[in-house]
């Protein structure tokens, strides 16, 4: 019997919580499952608290007051005891009826993650095209191979997130994140369906906060371990800009040219040569920092699958 952590966070989802529920037991029930229903309330102000104390089974989670769907999924995440965890949207777009689908995929492949990709999806056409955008982006940035990042119904091992903490918006790159750790991510068709209750949460502000927590993925991805790489190279770049306009100032003074009429170049010399110490310096100081976020234990650079150790056969006497 497998054990399923199911993880919702709601907000503001009174029509839908009790239903949501109903279908998340059905799928697990007849699958077999041992599993755990976690919802976390971020910071609801309509009924949906009152209607999660009453549901059975259920481990209910309440933020103090609303701190973002990611903060949220990363307190579900937190709480969960089980060694497969499913994440889902709490607004009943997402189908239950497809976890079995998760974890057989995720099972057959050998995988640690598996992703759903809505490839029919029931929204509106503003909120298609900001997807189909914010997608197309995502795929020359962080590029984790996979078409739907905005799927919130994903299964993961457990393991995935020991020493990972989610923050921003960063729900939407979680198999970006675990593919830079050296995770094995999968993705599968999904039934999407629209939604029958409540508002819909995403805004332009949502679609924004995503954009500069891709850059910063891309950024993490690229020289978490080695920051010294793009930031000293940027200032060796600026360092050669400036001694390029040196000697191009002092080619105009030789030329007996007025400084005062050419004052751009050595205004250009100074730009560039102290842009480049302070850009190599910020380098530097990164790559300590750097240095001092691993070796302090929080995280590594590298995840480990597993470890073999096999002994020596003993010899018959």
């Amino acid at each position: 019997m497998k054990g399923i952590s199911v993880v919702v966070p709601v907000f503001n989802e009174e029509g839908n919580v009790k239903l949501l529920h109903e279908e998340i037991m059905e799928a697990c029930t007849k699958a077999g499952y041992d599993f755990e229903i976690i919802f976390v309330d971020d910071g609801s102000t309509d009924h949906t608290s009152n209607i999660c104390k009453e549901l059975r089974p259920l481990k209910y989670i309440r933020m103090r007051k609303n701190f973002g769907q990611t903060a949220a999924m990363d307190a579900g995440i937190k709480a969960s005891q089980f060694d497969y965890i499913v994440t889902m949207d709490g607004d009943r777009q997402n189908d239950p009826a497809d976890i079995p689908s998760l974890v057989n995929y995720l099972e057959e492949n050998d995988l640690d993650i598996v992703s759903g990709w809505r490839k029919n999806r029931k929204d509106t056409l503003m909120k298609k095209f900001t997807s189909r955008g914010a997608n197309f982006l995502r795929g020359i940035i962080v590029n984790d191979g996979i078409h739907d990042s905005g799927c919130s119904l994903k299964i993961y091992k457990k393991e995935c997130f020991d020493h990972i903490n989610l923050y921003g918006e960063m729900h939407r790159f979680i198999p970006a994140l675990l593919k830079i750790k050296g995770f094995r991510v999968g993705e599968i068709v999904v039934n999407h369906r629209p939604r029958t209750s409540g508002k819909t949460k995403y805004n332009w502000k949502r679609t924004f906060k995503g954009f500069v927590d891709m850059i910063s993925l891309w950024f993490w991805g690229k020289f978490a371990v080695r920051p010294l790489h793009i930031l000293g190279t940027a200032g060796l770049v600026s360092l050669l800009c400036g001694f390029g306009c040196g000697i191009w100032s002092v080619a105009l003074y030789l030329m007996g040219r007025k400084m005062s009429n050419n004052i751009m170049p050595p205004l250009l010399t100074i730009f560039f040569i102290v842009i480049g110490l302070l850009m190599f310096v910020f380098g530097l100081m990164s790559d300590m920092m750097s240095k001092t976020y691993y070796g302090m234990g929080i995280d590594t650079s590298y995840s480990i699958k597993e470890v073999i150790e096999n002994q020596a056969e003993k010899k018959e006497e």
